[in-house]
């Protein structure tokens, strides 16, 4: 094998004109912390590992998908766009290890990155060239350099700054250029910051236009099914290959009509918006693909996702988009949201069934037989999750429940007890099951989905819940209560008790915030009796701090009876 080294400079100079991406390659999952490290480690001359790049020879280019490195990343679109193949009259060389860095090196010096922090920032990669280069020994962690993504050059006061963009380094074929187009800047600084300025640029345009910072090596082989395996074994050691990016690719070379990898990003992010928004992955939707195309297996493996069976999957296209569609309406009506659908897979047979039915609108179908299989669909997703029915083995499990469901017609109700039965669950809670759901924790994995049951008759729809401790947890820190001259075992109990069901709800998130910390007996004055019983709060004489032992038992009491009303 021939490495052939590379500079930073030949590697921007041949993005997106000589090195692309494979269909195969995941999107870019890089923050700014990491690329402002990766600069850094240029910089202090630290090795940023070898490349793999695959030379697709020009008579096969348009057999395979390619697509362009993102120059300005954008967190609200961080799909990489198709490469436009047509007049390319040349081998190109496809990259199969190394995407992260090289589509970093383009962002740092081309490009810009937005992304949310409290508010959208557009920013860009900049270099404080008035910090000296001190490694902190002690946190080896820490930048020696100080590279920063910024929205503007303008400095904080409170340090010595001088912003430098990162970018305009490329602007210079000399370093001593790239000095003197900074003079006029330097000449008011103290001789100590100006020759600090000096000595960083010079060292960011050697690293840049000079160091010889990598090495590449060539993949020539035109056998996709080696180049698949390639990939595979060179990504195994870094941020592990999704099974979705390797079936995506698959996919995408394999659909006759549509391309794949455009279609199921567009449908992943059209059904994340829904309702109050979901966070499917593509993973999932390709697993819809196989349970929804009747006859295919269900195993999520490379070797399902034949020509034969993605042809299968592309002609079913429609009937899975519309019937995964009104499923994610259909549990949005229902309050289910990212934060309390813990289990999607249980999502694909209620899909299954929508598809059998034929008629992509059930969700707000209001015809008496439609409403009592809307009822059935979510009584019976409330309960195979709060079983964890799909915990185990997944496929065996889904298979049967196709099994079951693919006699359905048009006019056949949701048939939950024959579902119930494949899944070895009964629908209701026990005593002992409704014990271990009173010990789930605020923010736990089913704690949302559980107090979403507590409100069976709320409107879920344009609103934003929020789980918020009933007496606010800021008074139960360990300082506070000693202050209030608890004993060391009723310290303990309340430490133990305020964190759990009991003392959880949902509020909309204005309520939310006119409780804020709020001490519970003086904010519960300002509300009226039907809020009292939608929250379950019991009817006690006081809804002091002092009561919270009382107030918990109580509650306990409420919540075990709402649950076993189910």
């Amino acid at each position: 094998m021939e490495y052939i080294p590379i500079r930073v400079s030949d590697i921007i100079r041949q993005v997106n004109h000589d090195i692309y991406l494979p269909a195969i390659q995941r999107e870019l999952v890089w923050s700014t912390d990491r690329i402002e490290r990766l600069f850094d480690s240029i910089m202090a001359d630290f090795p940023i590992g070898s490349f793999l790049f695959w030379l697709l020879e020009e008579k096969n280019k348009d057999e395979w998908p390619v697509y362009e490195f993102i120059r300005d990343f954008d967190g609200e679109s961080p799909h990489n766009p198709p490469a436009n193949m047509a007049g390319i009259t040349k081998d190109i060389k496809l990259v199969l290890d190394g995407q992260q860095r090289i589509a970093s090196l383009l962002i740092g010096l081309r490009g810009k990155y937005r992304y949310f922090h409290y508010r959208w920032r557009e920013t860009r990669l900049y270099l404080n060239l008035l910090k000296p280069a001190v490694p902190n020994e002690d946190n080896p962690e820490e930048l020696t350099y100080g590279f920063a993504f910024r929205e503007s050059a303008d400095p904080d006061p409170k340090t010595p700054q001088l912003w430098y963009l990162v970018g305009r380094i490329l602007n210079f074929n000399d370093a001593e250029d790239a000095k003197s187009d900074m003079k006029a800047q330097l000449a008011k600084l103290p001789e100590d910051q100006q020759e600090n300025a000096n000595k960083l640029i010079g060292r960011l345009h050697n690293r840049i236009h000079t160091t010889l910072v990598g090495n590449y090596y060539q993949e020539n082989s035109q056998d996709y099914d080696k180049v698949l395996q390639i990939f595979v074994r060179a990504n195994a050691a870094g941020k592990p290959l999704e099974s979705s990016d390797l079936l995506l690719a698959t996919a995408t070379a394999k659909w006759d009509k549509l391309d794949a990898r455009s279609e199921i990003h567009a449908f992943t992010d059209s059904l994340n918006e829904i309702g109050n928004r979901y966070g499917f992955g593509k993973d999932f939707v390709l697993k819809a693909c196989l349970f929804l195309s009747e006859n295919l297996p269900i195993q999520y493996k490379v070797k399902n996702f034949t020509k034969k069976n993605l042809l299968i999957i592309e002609g079913n296209w429609e009937n899975i988009k519309k019937s995964l569609s009104a499923t994610v309406r259909l549990i949005s009506r229902f309050g289910f949201n990212e934060k309390n659908v813990v289990a999607p897979l249980a999502l694909l047979p209620i899909a299954f069934y929508i598809m059998k039915r034929g008629n992509s609108s059930f969700d707000t179908s209001s015809k008496t037989e439609d409403a009592v299989s809307q009822v059935a669909i979510r009584r019976w997703f409330v309960f195979a999750t709060l079983k964890n029915a799909f915990g185990g083995s997944s496929d065996t499990t889904l298979t049967g429940l196709r099994e079951e469901l693919s006699d359905c017609s048009p006019i056949t109700p949701f048939p939950a007890d024959r579902l119930y039965k494949s899944l070895e669950i009964e629908p209701r809670l026990g005593d002992t099951e409704i014990d271990r759901i009173l010990g789930f924790g605020y923010q736990g994995r089913y704690t949302n989905l559980v107090l979403s049951l507590l409100y069976p008759d709320r409107d879920w729809r344009n609103a934003v819940f929020h789980e918020d401790h009933i007496f606010p947890k800021s008074e139960f820190q360990l300082g506070a209560l000693q202050k209030r001259g608890y004993d060391e075992a009723k310290i303990q109990a309340y430490i133990s008790k305020y964190n759990m069901l009991a003392n959880l709800q949902l509020l909309t998130d204005s309520e939310n915030l006119s409780k804020n910390a709020r001490p519970f007996d003086e904010w519960i004055k300002t509300r009226d009796a039907p809020y009292l019983k939608r929250h379950l709060i019991p009817d006690l004489p006081s809804l002091g701090f002092d009561s919270f032992e009382e107030f918990s038992r109580a509650r306990t009491e409420l919540i075990k009876t709402s649950l076993k009303r189910m």
